[in-house]
């Protein structure tokens, strides 16, 4: 991970002095680098060499660093990793551009590993993140949205990257394809496990644990698994309250307080819990084809990580 963390700062370089700085406004902020610990321990996990998971983990963050800029512009953030979002300091225009320089620097350490199975998985996973974040954008507060389509949503937008995070991992350390396969299936698991934690940590949690403002879902009225549940169990007699804080997004400075006793008190918050672990056991069980070693078992111990820390 030094390797990764040291040819990211390289290669996030540029003769235009606002493209560094804002890049490594985000990237120094650290975040927890799920994603890129992810293709090394795979690689590692299936017991082929590194040199080439190295590249791609690097680019698999810079794919994600530049989907957090992208996000951070469209949902009007302020807080990123615990720090004021870029777009705050340095404009939109800049964020999403500089998002896009990251984009092209992925793409460019993809083609250097020379393998084309890795590359195909990466850019793919591109265009299915900003499916998933279109999707959201269109459904974001639709408060009939049912549990199928917002599955589909985070598994797009979220899992996606964590299962092409493992999948290029593997193929690029050249293993075998139930290897590869049981790979992929473990990260989009995990993904999944990681995003239902976030979404119950936003109703549970606080802003030094997210490293963004606790509530921001709610506030951006956006509809996730503990709103979803929550609805259904409160029925008619919250109905007017999600309608005019969802639907209409008409807020008052006391909503977000009354939102969470509603999700806590009727048991949401701890379903989507329930679930998030779940997926994680889902995530564990997909490790059965690997070699029993301590990569396998640090693997498994990521996916309990992901659900754990909203516990």
């Amino acid at each position: 991970m030094a390797r990764v963390d040291a040819l990211i700062i390289q290669r996030m370089q540029s003769d235009v002095p606002v493209i560094p700085l804002l890049a490594e406004h985000l990237v120094a902020a650290g975040g927890k680098r799920l994603r890129p610990l992810m293709t090394v321990a795979a690689a590692r996990a299936t017991g082929g060499p590194v040199e080439a998971a190295v590249s791609l983990a690097a680019a698999v963050e810079f794919i994600h660093t530049a989907t957090l800029l992208h996000d951070d512009v469209v949902d009007g953030s302020e807080l990123r990793r615990g720090k004021v979002a870029a777009h705050l300091i340095w404009g939109a225009a800049s964020s999403v551009l500089v998002g896009d320089f990251l984009f092209a620097r992925a793409f460019e350490l993809m083609v250097e590993t020379d393998n084309m199975r890795a590359l195909g998985v990466l850019a793919r996973a591109a265009g299915v993140i900003a499916e998933g974040e279109v999707l959201q954008l269109t459904r974001a507060h639709d408060i009939t949205l049912d549990r199928d389509t917002y599955l589909k949503i985070i598994q797009a937008k979220t899992a996606e990257l964590f299962a092409a995070a493992a999948e290029s991992g593997a193929l690029g350390a050249g293993a075998d394809d139930a290897q590869v396969t049981a790979l992929r299936d473990y990260g989009m698991a995990l993904g999944v496990a990681f995003q239902l934690a976030d979404d119950a940590l936003d109703y549970g949690g606080a802003s030094e644990t997210l490293g963004k403002n606790a509530g921001d879902d709610f506030r951006e009225a956006k509809v996730t698994l503990p709103l979803l549940i929550a609805m259904e169990r409160t029925g008619a007699a919250e109905a007017a309250f999600w309608a005019r804080t969802i639907d209409r997004r008409d807020q008052s400075e006391d909503d977000f307080r009354r939102a969470r006793e509603l999700i806590v008190a009727s048991g949401a918050l701890t379903a989507t819990l329930d679930e998030a672990g779940a997926w994680a056991d889902r995530a564990k069980a997909a490790l059965g084809v690997l070699p029993d070693t301590d990569w396998r078992r640090a693997l498994a111990s990521l996916a309990d990580f992901a659900v754990s820390r909203a516990a």
